[in-house]
C-alpha cells in the first residue's frame, strides 16, 4: 500500500493541472475560531489546491487479502495524540514522506513551510485554523510555500491520518510573537525515527532502509 501512495503522490508531482480553488465549507474547526489572514504569507504567494474526493480509500482496502497486519511499532510518537510514521526519507533532494496520524483530536503547532507540501487524507478530517476548508478521506491538498498555519483535528475525530509530502523546511513558529521556536526537515525526521526504532526494537536500520 505504502508503494501505491507513493506512486500516486508521484503522479500528482509531475502532472500539470489546472488550479482548483479551495472548497469552502461553513463549519469551522472549533466554534470560537474564524478564518485569519496569513501575516507570515509573502506578497504574490499561491492559494491551496483542495481537491475533495480523488478516490475511495475503502473499496481498495476493505477486502484486499493481501493486507497484511500493521506492527505499531512502525508509528513515531511525537505526542500523546499524534504520530508518524516515514515512507521516504529522500536526503539527496530534501524532501520526506509520511503518514500524520492523530487519536482524537488535536493540534500541530503554527508552523511556516520553505516549500510545497501535498497532503493526501485517508481517514478522518482536518484542517487549518486560518482556513475555512476541511479535508476529509480523499482530500487532496496543495499547500504553497510561504504559508504559515496551525494544522487542528476536531475532538470528535476518532482517528485522522494523511499522507504528507514534505520539502525544506517546517518552521515552528510563536503564535506571540512569530519568532522561530524550532523546526523540522527530512534529517530531523530521520533522526527521531532512529531513535524511535532503536528504542522499540526494530532498530536503527529500520529507518535507513528507507533512505533514498
Amino acid at each position: 500500500m505504502p508503494h501505491l501512495l507513493l506512486l500516486l503522490l508521484s503522479f500528482f508531482s509531475t502532472k500539470s493541472f489546472g488550479f482548483v480553488p479551495a472548497a469552502h465549507n461553513k463549519k469551522h474547526h472549533r466554534n470560537n475560531v474564524c478564518s485569519q489572514t496569513l501575516s507570515a504569507a509573502p506578497e504574490g504567494a499561491l492559494s491551496d489546491i483542495v481537491i475533495p474526493t480523488v478516490f475511495n480509500l475503502s473499496d481498495w482496502v476493505k477486502n484486499d487479502p493481501n493486507t497484511d497486519e500493521e506492527d505499531p511499532r512502525v508509528w513515531v510518537p511525537q505526542t500523546e495524540c499524534l504520530s508518524f510514521r516515514p515512507l521516504c526519507f529522500c536526503v539527496s533532494q530534501g524532501y520526506y514522506v509520511n503518514l500524520l496520524k492523530f487519536k482524537g483530536g488535536g493540534v500541530l503547532g503554527r508552523h511556516r513551510h520553505s516549500s510545497p507540501v501535498h497532503a493526501l487524507t485517508l481517514t478522518g478530517s482536518w484542517g487549518y485554523k486560518e482556513h475555512d476548508w476541511h479535508a476529509r478521506a480523499g482530500t487532496y491538498v496543495f499547500e504553497p510555500p510561504g504559508e504559515t498555519h496551525t494544522l487542528i483535528v476536531d475532538d470528535d475525530c476518532e482517528e485522522m491520518v494523511a499522507l504528507f509530502h514534505v520539502t525544506g523546511s517546517l518552521l515552528y513558529v510563536s503564535e506571540e510573537t512569530g519568532e522561530v521556536t524550532g523546526f523540522d526537515d527530512v534529517f530531523s525526521k530521520l533522526e527521531k525515527a532512529r531513535e524511535w526504532y532503536e528504542e522499540c526494537g526494530l532498530g536503527r536500520e529500520y529507518a535507513d532502509r528507507l533512505i533514498r
